[in-house]
């Protein structure tokens, strides 16, 4: 992914009429390009000896940047969470919990100006983990079970779909790692658009069923 598609990813999300919010005060990539520097900057190492980042990170705004923010805030804090799992695979950092971004209003800055502030918060149940995110939007931790995806109510993973087959796909751990395999179902799985009969799941990565997709997040 890196900061050069996170900017690209930006630009559309900011072109057109809406990009004349930002011609002047701050931009929406400084806070992308900032995310590695407070992960860097604020690491620290555990009781277990790991090197754990903040997982909760807010940027504060002066008030007339955060009024422009405000349209896209949602997407532009997503992209900034996904820029920042980024750099914690690459360094081989830790984390606490789930990655989250908030912007906040902060009436003591200037605009164009902007300040930040990690925290670390536990997850209730430790680290994360692997972990699925289903078309409903809910999330899934993975474990040492196999699952399986399916359209019928036995199914581990039930997606309504009539295009998806009875019992679809099966997500197997294996050692480290997750394991997908389609079980000769009828319009079969993809995995970031590709068929697959068998493929290792990599984090990040879109399980295709039917019409519905499953991302699997390794952190």
């Amino acid at each position: 992914m890196g900061l050069k598609g996170f900017e690209r990813r930006l630009e559309r999300l900011v072109e057109g009429a809406f990009s004349r919010a930002f011609r002047s005060g701050l931009r929406p990539v400084e806070l992308g390009r900032k995310i590695s520097r407070i992960f860097d900057d604020e690491r620290m190492v555990d009781v277990r000896g790991r090197t754990v980042v903040p997982n909760q990170v807010t940027f504060e705004l002066s008030p007339d940047d955060y009024e422009r923010f405000e349209q896209i805030a949602t997407a532009l804090c997503r992209e900034i969470g996904e820029v920042g799992k980024e750099h914690v695979r690459d360094r081989g950092y830790s984390l606490m919990g789930p990655i989250e971004i908030h912007l906040a209003r902060n009436p003591q800055l200037r605009t164009g100006n902007f300040k930040t502030r990690g925290e670390f918060h536990e997850d209730p149940d430790g680290a994360r983990g692997p972990s699925l995110i289903l078309p409903t939007g809910e999330r899934l931790r993975l474990g040492a079970g196999d699952l399986i995806i399916g359209r019928i109510s036995d199914s581990d993973i039930v997606v309504d779909d009539p295009n998806v087959s009875r019992h679809h796909a099966r997500i197997t751990q294996e050692t480290d790692s997750y394991l997908i395999t389609d079980l000769k179902s009828m319009n079969g799985t993809t995995v970031n658009g590709a068929n697959i009969t068998r493929h290792v799941l990599n984090d990040g990565d879109t399980i295709g069923v039917g019409s519905r997709t499953i991302v699997f997040e390794a952190l």
